[in-house]
């Protein structure tokens, strides 16, 4: 386990899994630390995200699976279950005020995917 200080905030890196593992332009789901989380390899923008896999609509597991897109360049993810769209940047619910997501930190180094936690 790596630990990156950045603006007074401790970051704990995890690897996650390999990038081989995260198909382009879609997601998969880690288990880091008991927490289901998505990650998202957003190649037509050369970006990666990662999120809480829980859709709070509906409490599923499902956001991994979800189809990834932009809305006015904001780079998003839709719940395959409900579609309800979150900002992979913010978390916020891009359709519906009442709902958000957890977002972290990605890093891609020599191949392997790491996750941020403070």
């Amino acid at each position: 386990m790596e630990t990156l200080t950045i603006n007074k905030d401790e970051i704990t890196w995890y690897p996650a899994c390999s990038v081989d593992h995260v198909p382009e332009d879609g997601g998969a789901c880690v288990l880091i630390d008991g927490r289901q989380i998505a990650i998202f390899n957003f190649a037509r923008r050369g970006e990666w995200y990662a999120t809480d896999n829980e859709c709070p609509h509906r409490q599923q597991m499902a956001l991994s699976r979800g189809m990834i897109g932009s809305q006015n360049d904001e780079p998003k993810v839709a719940c395959p279950f409900h579609k309800k769209t979150f900002s992979l940047q913010t978390g916020q619910c891009l359709t519906d005020d009442g709902y958000q997501i957890s977002t972290y930190p990605v890093r891609v180094t020599e191949g392997i995917v790491y996750l941020g936690f403070e």
